[in-house]
């Protein structure tokens, strides 16, 4: 059975100059470290649920989803890089 990679773009790492932007509070570069653990993020928001018929759903919390984002948020605004 064979399993889809993903995209080179979903495995490539940030580049050090959105890293260091983002830190600074650069709103766009901010959004691109968003946008890259998108979906890392929602992976690890997925809850397992039942229907009142019995039947599991998996689906995303999207206050857990929010609360990881916001955490990210907050640790990329204190991180500061050692030169």
């Amino acid at each position: 059975m064979k399993t889809k990679r993903k995209k080179d773009e979903d495995t490539k790492l940030l580049p050090f100059c959105v890293i260091q932007a983002a830190t600074k509070g650069d709103i766009l570069a901010i959004h691109k470290v968003l946008n890259h653990y998108e979906g890392y993020i929602k992976s690890l928001s997925m809850r397992k649920m039942k229907d009142k018929f019995g039947n599991v759903h998996y689906c995303v919390d999207e206050t857990l989803k929010q609360r990881l984002q916001t955490k990210l948020l907050t640790t990329i605004l204190n991180f500061e890089l050692i030169h």
